[in-house]
Parts: structure tokens; C-alpha cells; sequence
């Protein structure tokens, strides 16, 4: 995959053997045991060019939404935008709002959503666009608050559901996936079902919806297949009127496409839930830079392809966008890993890296599967998909998960989604370099793996030296050579140590409003106003001090501590704080800079709140509206959170009491957790053994028949855990295989144990507390040949069976809502 890549990075390295000064370099550090590695990224991005790709009607109300050979614009200036997916049929239609809100304040830019035809058509010719599946209501929420609507309408989606969303009646009764008049039939119908709800909501009418991406993962290439149906589909979205923007695809596991007539769109996981193995993976490519190819590995594509994908020959002709980069993973019944934010944050950083000018992610919002009339429409093995998945659970791991719950890995891409908000416009046209050295291969866990993104005066250093389940070896005393046009920079001015684990990315010449910061040791994170002042948000990524290095020609004092290092550079040591530092430029004006903590960096969300940019640090999630801040957390009732730049005046729910530098604290009337004292319904009976079979020959989901072996107790839940403000959590601490929450017959909820506790959130099932419900527990056997990761291993029993409730518990979430002025 990435022979390409060694091969370009071996002639570069070739070149930059001979740059003038870096042998200097080289002899002035050897003694003091300092390691140097280059980059040449003199070089220019390529001419643009954009005739070549036909997509639709770019010009609406809001503005004009290009495309060229290397990145995406906004009324003529480069664009780089935050997709995350998030599936409307998949959560309550009374949810919408609040969770749009979040993901709103994590960065997202543009919602993605499949439009999953077997949740919207639920007998054969009645589409249902009511309740959870009106899309018309979804994409005016998004226009409400500025989101931007992607829809992905297949109409083979995957997404985890069975036949990937095709209806089981069509399926039955065409060839799926094909140029069968049969099916194109069925499509036409359900596609015009689609432009129904969003007519008037294109982005040329002024509504949100920017992009189609048509079909998923698409590799077939037989009759009435290959490039050719990816054409008709096309072609039968614009002759229904879908008139968009932008037209994609699937780019992936060997995807075929006409070229020009759509854009590939890439993705990479940090694990396979799909694969068969039932052991650590090895390293994923995904954490390598990208300099020769674009494409992933395995995906997980229904179908495999025989030739080479289209995409691996287009990129020299369409920019690098993404679309499906895990920000999480599903669990599924045969490998269930559990990532962390580490783990997502640093392929993340490896993709900018490499080039992705389309920040695409699959999911950034968990949900649930509905149940059509009672019947699951998840995918299965037994129906012929790859995986077995939960019936309803779909949580994926993901920065806002299946109830609304902002998880810790929001906290490791909310930083790079403010960067990308205030600076990508920056970053979109640069072009990545290779290093002169390489990891040999994924599984190179030894040498330093980094990539420039520059455009020949200019540019971004990135770093990663984190791989999931694989420690990387430290880098003591590091400095790096990056050649920008005649001159080659030498940064930092001391070696410095890159940990295991590490994974960030350093400015270079950069302009913050006059001033020229040369680097620094820190990422950029956003830039706010204050007054007439600006303020630069940057994050250390290194324990210590940040070394900040300014050009003195564009600089005549710094409100810290500076030396001149003699080539023209006023160079200062500055410590993590809240408070920023005074930049003098020399026209006397002033910019401030403000470094923030790791530990900062992790809390901070930017966004619009009292009519002003601002910079919100808190552990609370956090969602922003007009002049109203909205916090909340689970099992915490003080809220410490700040505000910078800080708004005149502020009141809450609770007392605020107020600190140095923009910080507040208040706390919310306490709301006592409870405990959950079940009774056993019946013990666990013997699980059967798991079967081996199935399209991936791998471990099967036990048939139905299996869970009368599953333990189940029953208990009842008070209306009053929802008494107060905010969500209640029920936790449910448990040893077995497969557990399933009930209200008589109804299952709410479903999940495949992985070493996690199972959190449901409450609020949706409000008209159902007060009457019994019943957990089922399938026993979990020590011999099934299932994927789990060491940290639940040592939880379970070397022989025999398990199915053990620990605990039950309901946990408050406290909500406090700020007014600022």
C-alpha cells in the first residue's frame, strides 16, 4: 500500500542529501548526540485545475461551493471542513436539536446521514417520513444552526443493516446493485421519496444539503455493473432534481467510478471489528503518513473487488477528502476492541498529515437501530452480511454516543476541529512532503514517523508516535530540517524528547495578524478577538515549556522573557497558562497569544456565544445558542468551567461563584444515585457452543433459540430518576456474552459485552419507568473463539462459563444552563 510512498520519498530524500546547510547541521549536533531528520518541502502544490470535475449547481443563497483538483472552496477561497455522521432514523426525532447543538460545538461543519431505505420503508411501496424518519425536519434543524447537510441515500448503504438498507422485498425481487430495470425502478420510487422531503432545501435554493453521495463502497464490475451504474445512478438523482454541489463516492476496497463525474471520498479505522482474527491486529496503516497512495486497507466492503480501484489513479486529479474515518468502532459479536481517545486522536493527526482536505467521520454520533414492526433490520451473517452487529445498539464508540453522552474521545478532535475552523483555510492548499527516512513498513514501530504540509513558504509539521496496542519508541533529542524555498529552518533550537504515545502537529512561518511565528513547539488551536486585539490559541504537546520562535523583522518585543538567537529570531520559553502573552509587532500594534495545558486543550470547544468567539475550557459537554451556554455531566453537580475572552456579565441555574482568568464554578442541587437491587428471574443455563461459518468463517451470533440459556432478573425504576434537570444513567455493571434490556416484550436495548459498563440513557424510555423491566444475560463461554481486548480478558473466568450481574446503578446527569452578555 505504501510502496508508492517509499519509492517518491526515496527521491526526495535523494534531493535533500544535497541541500546547502544541513551538513552543518548534521557536524554541529553529532557531538551533542542530537538527531536530525529532513524534509525538502520547497516544492509548490501543483496548478490547480477544477473543468475536469462535472458536479452540479455550486451557487445558492449561502454562497458558492467549489471544488478544484486539490481542495474544496467556499465562495473562491479554499475550504476545510468537519463531516460527522450521524443517522437520523437511528436516534428520537425529540433528540434532534440538542444533539446537533453538540456536534455543532465539537466542530462539526457538515452532518452526513445515510438515508437507510429499510428504516424508511417499512412494507413494500409505503415510504414513512413521519416521527423519527422525517428527514425534512432534520435538514431544517441543520439550516436552523448552520450546519451543512450531506445525505448519503445509497441506495445500498451498508451502515451495519441488513441487505446494507436495500428493502428484503426488492432484494427479492431484483438485481440489486445493478442496471436491472427492476431495481432502478425501486430506486427511482425511493429516491423521489427522498427529494420529496428535501426539495427546496438544496443548497441552491438556500437550504443545507451540499453533496450526494451515491452508492457505498462499490466494486462490483460485471454486466449492467462497474463504472456504468455508477453513471445511471448519477444521472437518476439529477433527473429526480437532486442538483448538488458536490457528487461522491466510496473510494475504498477497489471502488470503480466514472472519474470526473464524482469524487472519491476515503476512510481508515484504527481496528477491524470485521475481521475474522481473534488476536491483536497488526499495526494499522492508519497510522502511517500517506505520501504514495490514499486508500486504506480493508474497510470492511461487502463485496471484493478484482481490479485496481479507480481511486488509486484519480489523485492527481481530485483533492484528498474523507468521509468515513473512524472517530470510533462498532463492536461486533465476533472482535469487539475498545479504543481510546489516544488511539483515535493520533490517526486523526496522521490523516491532515498526509493531506485530507475533508475531515469526513463515521460516527461522530452513535444511535440505535429501530425495530420495524418488531423485527430487527440489523446485519446479520445468517442474512448474508460479513458481521453480526447488536440488534439495536449502535454506539460505535463515538464522540457523542448512542444516548447523547459526550464521550472523552470528543475531547482528543475537538482541539483539531477548532484549528481546522480557524486555519484550514490555511492548511487546504499545502501540499504533504515525505521525510528522507520512512518507516519501513506499518509494523516499524522504531523509526520517527512525520510528514510537512507546506505550501513552499509556509507549513505545518506533523508527528505521530502512537500506534493502538503497540508501544512506539521515544525519540530523545530531536530536532528537525525542513527546507521552505532557499532556506532550510532548524527547529526547535534544542533536541527535544518525543514520548511514546505522542501525536501533534507544529506551525512553521506562520502569520498570526503581522506577527510571524518561525514555530513553535505547540498546535495551533484558534485565533479569537478580544476588543481590537486578537488572541491566538495555541496547545503545548510536550511536558515543559513551549518554545515560541518569532521573526524579529516582524517583531520588536514579547510581554515574556526573549533572547535573539542570532539569525534573526527572537526565541521565548513560555509555560502553559490561561493568561496570555503581548506580542509587539513593530507598527506598535499588539497580539496576544495564549498557550494553553494538554490537560486545557482536552476541555477546550469553541463557539458563538453572546454574539462573540469564544474559548469555553470545562470537563462538562458543552453545547452553544445564541447568548446561552449549555453544560452537562454525569454524576457531578459542580461545573467548573472558563470563558475566554470573558463576557461582561453572566447568570445560571446555580449560584456562580467567579475566579482569575475567565473561570466560573457553580453546583446544582444534588440528586442521589441509586442503587438497583434486582431479583433473579431464572439462573443461566448452559450456553451452547459458538459456531464457526458464515461468509467470514468466523465465530456465528448464537441463533435465537440459544438465549433460553440466558440468566434474567427483573427490576423496576421510580419515575423520579428523572426528577431535575438533565438525563439519568442507568449503569450496568456485567459478566456475560450478549445482554438484553426489556419492557415486557419490547427490547429497548441490546449489547455485545466488551469489558465496558453498559450505559442507557434513561430520558428515552421516560413513559416506560415504573413498571418492571427484565435483563437477559447469555452466558459468555471461555472457549468462544470471539476478539477481546486484554483489559476485559482478565476479567473473565480461565474455564467455563460466565454470566455474572455485578452491580446496577442509576447515575443523575446534571445540566446547567449559562446566560452570558
Amino acid at each position: 500500500m505504501h510502496s508508492h510512498g517509499r519509492a517518491r520519498a526515496g527521491a526526495v530524500g535523494t534531493a535533500t542529501s544535497r541541500w546547502l546547510g544541513v551538513a552543518a547541521l548534521l557536524a554541529s549536533t553529532a557531538a551533542s548526540g542530537q538527531t536530525v531528520v529532513q524534509i525538502d518541502a520547497s516544492q509548490p502544490p501543483p496548478p490547480l485545475r477544477s473543468a475536469h470535475l462535472l458536479m452540479g449547481t455550486a451557487t445558492g443563497p449561502g454562497g458558492t461551493i467549489g471544488v478544484n483538483s486539490l481542495y474544496l472552496t467556499r465562495d473562491g477561497k479554499p475550504w476545510l471542513p468537519v463531516m460527522g455522521e450521524f443517522h437520523f432514523t437511528r436516534t428520537p426525532a425529540a433528540e434532534w436539536e440538542a444533539e446537533l447543538l453538540k456536534m455543532k460545538a465539537a466542530g462539526i461543519d457538515i452532518v452526513s446521514t445515510y438515508a437507510i431505505w429499510n428504516q424508511l420503508e417499512l412494507a413494500p411501496g409505503r415510504l414513512d417520513f413521519t416521527g423519527t424518519r422525517d428527514l425534512r425536519r432534520f435538514a431544517e434543524l441543520c439550516r436552523k444552526h448552520g450546519l451543512l447537510l450531506f445525505l448519503r441515500p445509497g441506495p445500498w448503504a451498508h451502515a451495519e443493516a441488513r441487505f446494507g438498507g436495500i428493502p428484503d422485498w426488492v432484494v427479492a425481487r431484483s438485481r440489486p446493485r445493478s442496471d436491472d430495470a427492476a431495481y432502478l425502478a425501486e430506486v427511482d420510487r425511493f429516491w423521489r421519496g427522498l427529494y420529496g422531503q428535501l426539495e427546496g432545501l438544496l443548497w441552491k435554493d438556500g437550504g443545507p444539503v451540499i453533496g450526494l453521495q451515491i452508492e457505498n463502497e462499490y466494486n462490483l464490475d460485471g454486466p449492467g455493473q462497474g463504472r456504468q451504474h455508477i453513471a445511471t445512478l448519477k444521472a437518476l438523482a439529477q433527473r429526480i432534481g437532486f442538483d448538488v454541489p458536490l457528487y461522491t463516492v466510496t473510494g475504498w476496497d477497489h471502488t470503480v467510478y466514472p472519474r470526473g463525474q464524482v469524487l472519491p471520498v476515503m476512510g481508515g479505522y484504527v481496528d477491524e471489528p470485521w475481521s475474522a482474527k481473534t488476536g491483536p491486529l497488526l499495526p494499522k496503516e492508519n497510522y502511517l503518513f500517506r505520501f504514495g497512495s490514499r486508500v486504506s486497507g480493508d474497510l470492511g466492503a461487502q463485496t471484493r473487488g478484482r481490479a485496481r480501484g479507480d481511486a488509486e489513479d484519480d489523485a492527481d486529479d481530485t483533492p484528498f477528502l474523507g468521509a468515513e474515518y473512524g472517530a470510533g468502532v462498532p463492536v461486533m459479536y465476533r472482535r469487539r476492541p475498545i479504543v481510546s481517545p489516544s488511539d483515535i486522536g493520533a490517526a486523526i493527526t496522521t490523516q491532515l498529515g498526509s493531506g485530507v482536505n475533508l475531515l469526513g467521520y463515521y460516527m461522530f454520533h452513535g444511535g440505535a437501530n429501530p425495530l420495524v414492526d418488531g423485527r430487527a433490520v440489523e446485519e446479520t451473517q445468517a442474512s448474508g452480511g460479513y458481521n453480526d452487529v447488536p440488534q439495536i445498539g449502535y454506539d460505535f464508540q463515538a464522540p457523542l454516543g448512542q444516548y447523547g453522552e459526550v464521550n472523552p474521545v470528543s475531547g482528543a478532535l475537538r482541539p483539531i476541529h477548532a484549528f481546522l475552523a480557524a486555519y484550514g483555510d490555511r492548511l487546504a492548499p499545502m501540499a504533504a512532503h515525505a521525510p528522507t527516512r520512512l518507516p519501513a513498513a506499518a509494523a516499524d514501530v522504531a523509526t520517527l514517523r512525520w510528514s510537512v504540509r507546506s505550501d513552499a513558504r509556509a507549513g505545518f509539521l506533523f508527528v505521530n508516535n502512537h500506534v493502538r496496542q503497540y508501544p512506539m519508541a521515544a525519540h530523545p533529542d530531536m530536532r528537525f530540517a525542513v527546507k521552505l524555498g532557499a532556506e532550510t529552518l532548524s527547529l526547535p533550537s534544542h533536541g527535544v524528547t518525543v514520548p511514546s504515545g505522542a501525536s501533534f502537529f507544529w506551525p512553521i512561518n506562520m502569520d498570526l495578524d503581522g506577527a510571524t511565528l518561525v514555530w513553535a513547539t505547540a498546535q495551533p488551536l484558534t485565533r479569537l478577538q478580544d476588543g481590537a486585539r486578537p488572541i491566538h490559541v495555541l496547545a503545548a504537546t510536550l511536558p515543559g515549556a513551549v518554545e515560541l520562535a518569532f521573526a524579529a523583522s516582524s517583531v520588536t518585543r514579547l510581554s515574556v522573557a526573549a533572547r535573539s538567537d542570532g539569525a534573526g529570531r527572537l526565541i521565548a520559553a513560555v509555560m502553559p497558562s490561561r493568561r496570555p502573552i503581548s506580542v509587539t509587532l513593530r507598527d506598535g500594534s499588539v497580539v496576544r497569544v495564549l498557550v494553553l495545558s494538554v490537560e486545557d486543550a482536552a476541555r477546550a470547544s469553541v463557539g458563538a456565544l453572546a454574539g462573540q468567539r469564544r474559548l469555553v475550557l470545562t470537563t462538562a459537554g458543552v453545547s452553544f445558542d445564541a447568548d446561552r451556554l449549555s453544560l452537562s455531566q454525569r454524576g457531578n453537580a459542580r461545573f467548573d468551567f472558563a470563558i475566554l475572552p470573558a463576557p461582561q456579565s453572566i447568570s445560571a441555574d446555580a449560584a456562580v461563584g467567579r475566579a482569575k482568568d475567565g473561570a466560573y464554578s457553580a453546583t446544582m442541587p444534588l440528586r442521589a444515585m441509586l442503587a438497583v437491587m434486582p431479583t433473579v428471574v431464572r439462573e443461566a443455563g448452559v450456553a451452547p457452543p459458538v459456531a464457526i461459518g458464515g461468509p467470514a468463517k468466523a465465530a456465528l451470533q448464537p441463533l435465537p433459540e440459544a438465549h433460553r440459556a440466558a440468566a434474567a432478573w427483573s427490576f423496576t425504576l421510580p419515575r423520579s430518576v428523572l426528577a431535575g434537570q438533565g438525563d439519568a444513567w442507568l449503569e450496568i455493571d456485567y459478566r456475560a456474552d450478549i445482554a438484553r434490556l426489556f419492557d415486557g416484550a419490547d427490547m429497548l436495548d441490546d449489547a455485545f459485552w466488551d469489558g465496558r459498563v453498559w450505559r442507557i440513557g434513561l430520558r428515552r424510555f421516560a413513559d416506560r419507568l415504573g413498571k418492571p423491566w427484565t435483563l437477559t444475560a447469555l452466558p459468555l463461554r471461555s472457549d468462544a473463539p470471539i476478539y477481546l481486548d486484554d483489559s476485559a480478558r482478565t476479567l473473565l473466568p480461565a474455564t467455563g462459563q460466565v454470566a455474572d450481574l455485578r452491580t446496577i446503578r442509576v447515575v443523575p446527569e446534571y445540566t446547567l444552563s449559562v446566560r452570558a452578555r
